[in-house]
């Protein structure tokens, strides 16, 4: 029976559980104390670890001198002990009941003979886990035998002397021919049973038996008429009064001299209080079998060695495999089938770790369900001792602890994600500036950051796109979760797969261990993918998928991955071109160009400058440890004249540089910093562009001024300029060039 630990945390109920287990335990062993009987139960050894009331005090001993190893040298009689010494060993490591009579010392200093049956005790796998050995006095029958082998030598010419004396003998006796039919029963049979010796003789015996019992009853008998063994036959008999009772029917042969069968001789003894007894004990490891069963945790019984015995029926219901089946799977196999393959080698060695230690020990592993997922589980094993201190079982319950472990899981990718938004903290921690063209861009990020739609950001190099990505992230409903950038051009090409999208143990050379890529990482939360045109074009297919199907693939694994993770995409090149060149692909421009936003450069921010100076010079020179009063109002005229080609993070840059060389509490700064001469209209385009742009415009004008506005076939304006008519197709929206103004008019 399973014994509940109460040392071990266990839920309010289960606590109520094993208390009613307990009771019912100590119910049990009084009811078998009561039973008239005598009861010893045996561990496989053969070793006595139970008696019950009756046993002791015939014996005059203690269970735990019952329990100890000089028992049997003690209570039985050493000719006995000698005679049966093999037969006894040899039959325990058997899976039948058999019996042996021996005699047995009572607390009166007086051997006694007993009938000593043994009887196995099956756990649910089938093999015998105890057995069972109840102790019924025959010295009355021994005598009395004894009594009739001396008559029988005396009166072998006096059958009727001879049936006089049997009719003595307090037990129900008969006798059968070699055949099988009846021959003689004695009169305590015929006064148990009420039925007459014309009634019972032959085959008319059968009437006194239960119905159900008559088959089982007679296939046993004709077995034994077969082998012309001594056996034994349970049955249900009826007393006269209407009454069934158990008993054990002991059939000997008896042959001549020659060895030749000549009699059967039986005895049948009631055994109604010792099979209640058994009964009630099987009953009992039935109902603490359902209440184990209906518990909703995970419970295992393990033998010493680690080998499952038992499975409660939540963790059947859970696996979706029978007893047997789980059974049936060697250890090492049932790991390499239920667990997850990262599992399995640390779970392994941690089990044979502490199964060889023989103390309690704990395990989390992922663990396969009917339904194809793994999930998490707390397994706490606990040994279960012997009366030597030997462990014969293991107790094992397994606690669902998925919730918990995706929590932390999710906690740990977004602390990750949060270290490394620190790490790569941008130019800005708010959006400064109050021009126009940068209120334009914040008031398009106050609409969309609502919506989950996906945002492509764009502009030039140092405009600040990261920023607005995060000003999106941390007004939309994801704000609470992760926000992740990745820069594409940064990662190297071969990487960039297993960087996004995460691989499996073994995918490629160096993957030692599964990984999670920054979409799982982020999920419920915002990816930034800056710089997104540069991704390689395998890449560019995969997230498609995402963004179409929203899952994902590891590499080296075909198993989807759904995702829930808003896109925002960010490039400082002209999309549009790339497709025409074939470079980028034109569904996944459509998919991520939902919302354009054009990010201003600095030189369109003019207004902005003075207020993004003073934000980094109070920023700077905190971290310097300095402070500065003023700034040199020639160098803001500078700055506002400059074409910041390198935009806001240029400026930065400089700001930064002034405040660690400057040495008083005015910011100098060195004009030879910067790069280019300012220009003298900072808004409008340097003349060299403009004169390249206007040339560039005049000859896509004129090629489709002759062309009709034709732009693809070989007669096309892309054909007469040597360009593909994608590339052409962008250049004309590009230069705002009305296309439709060259074609030919359509007479009416």
């Amino acid at each position: 029976m399973l014994d509940v630990d109460p040392k071990e945390p266990q839920p309010e109920r289960i606590e109520h559980t094993d208390t009613q287990l307990r009771q019912e335990r100590e119910e049990l062993r009084r009811i078998v104390d009561l039973i008239p009987q005598q009861i010893v139960v045996l561990n496989l050894e053969g070793k006595a670890i139970y008696a019950n009331r009756v046993s002791m005090e015939y014996t005059g001993l203690s269970l735990e001198e019952v329990r100890a190893d000089d028992f049997r040298d003690r209570v039985f009689h050493p000719e006995d002990i000698q005679r049966l010494r093999e037969q006894r060993q040899k039959a325990l490591a058997g899976t039948i009941p058999f019996e042996f009579e021996q005699r047995g010392l009572g607390k009166n200093g007086k051997y006694r003979w007993f009938l000593i049956r043994y009887n196995p005790f099956f756990g649910e796998n089938g093999k015998v886990i105890r057995w069972y050995a109840t102790a019924t006095d025959i010295e009355d029958r021994k005598q009395t035998q004894e009594a009739l082998r001396n008559a029988l030598d005396q009166v072998q010419k006096s059958e009727a002397k001879l049936r006089q004396v049997i009719d003595t003998i307090p037990t129900l006796v008969w006798c059968d021919l070699p055949d099988g039919p009846n021959e003689f029963l004695n009169k305590r049979w015929h006064e148990y049973t009420g039925l007459s010796p014309e009634e019972s003789h032959g085959w008319g015996w059968q009437a006194a038996f239960h119905p159900e019992d008559i088959l089982p009853l007679m296939e046993k008998w004709r077995e034994l008429l077969v082998s012309g063994e001594p056996g034994e036959i349970e049955a249900r008999l009826r007393r006269h009064d209407g009454v069934y009772r158990w008993f054990l029917i002991r059939v000997e042969p008896f042959r001549d001299e020659s060895g030749k069968l000549v009699r059967w001789y039986g005895t049948s003894t009631d055994i109604e209080d010792r099979k209640q007894a058994e009964q009630k004990l099987r009953q009992d490891e039935r109902e603490l079998r359902q209440l184990i069963d209906f518990l909703p945790q995970h419970v295992l019984v393990l033998d010493a060695e680690g080998t499952l015995v038992q499975a409660n029926q939540t963790t059947l219901d859970y696996s979706g495999h029978t007893l047997d089946e789980m059974r049936g799977a060697g250890t090492q196999e049932r790991i390499k089938r239920d667990l997850h393959p990262d599992d399995a080698e640390r779970v392994a060695n941690e089990r044979r770790n502490g199964i060889s230690k023989g103390v309690p020990f704990e395990i989390e592993k992922r663990v396969l369900g009917r339904d194809g997922q793994f999930r998490w589980f707390l397994f706490r094993y606990k040994p279960v001792l012997n009366e030597d201190g030997r462990i014969i079982r293991w107790f094992a319950t397994a606690t669902d602890i998925d919730d918990r472990k995706q929590a932390e899981y999710r906690m740990s990718n977004e602390n990750l994600a949060l270290r490394e938004e620190m790490d790569r903290s941008s130019m800005f921690e708010d959006v400064v500036g109050s021009s126009e063209a940068l209120r334009k861009v914040l008031r398009q990020v106050d609409k969309v950051a609502a919506s989950d739609s996906t945002v492509l950001i764009l502009g030039e190099t140092g405009t600040g796109k990261e920023l607005i990505a995060r000003a999106i992230h941390k007004r939309s409903r994801r704000a609470e979760r992760a926000f992740i950038g990745v820069n594409c051009a940064a990662i190297p090409p071969s990487l960039i797969a297993s960087e996004l999208f995460g691989h499996e143990k073994g995918a490629f050379t160096g993957a030692t261990q599964r990984r999670m890529g920054r979409f799982e990482s982020v999920n419920g939360g915002t990816i930034f993918l800056d710089e997104v045109g540069d991704l390689p074009a395998e890449i560019q297919i995969a997230l498609l998928r995402v963004l179409q199907e929203r899952e994902i693939e590891r590499v080296g694994s075909s198993r989807p991955i759904p995702v829930d993770v808003r896109v925002v995409a960010a490039t400082h090149r002209d999309l549009n071109a790339l497709v025409a060149e074939g470079k980028f692909r034109q569904d996944l421009l459509y998919r991520l160009n939902v919302v354009p936003i054009q990010m201003p450069p600095l030189r369109e921010r003019v207004a902005d400058i003075p207020l993004l100076v003073e934000y980094f010079i109070d920023r700077f020179g905190k971290r310097a440890g300095k402070k500065f009063r003023t700034i040199d109002k020639k160098f803001l005229k500078v700055f506002q004249a400059y074409g910041w080609p390198g935009n806001v993070r240029e400026l930065q840059n400089i700001i930064e540089r002034a405040v660690i060389l400057s040495d008083d509490d005015t910011l100098a700064v060195d004009e030879t910093w910067l790069k280019w001469e300012p220009a003298q209209n900072p808004v409008r385009p340097r003349a060299l562009d403009i004169a390249l742009g206007r040339q560039e415009k005049e000859m896509i004008e004129a090629a489709l001024a002759e062309t009709q506005g034709r732009i693809s076939g070989p007669a096309g304006a892309a054909a007469k300029l040597g360009l593909p008519a994608r590339t052409l197709d962008s250049k004309i929206k590009r230069l705002k060039i009305n296309k439709h103004r060259f074609k030919a008019p359509q007479a009416d």
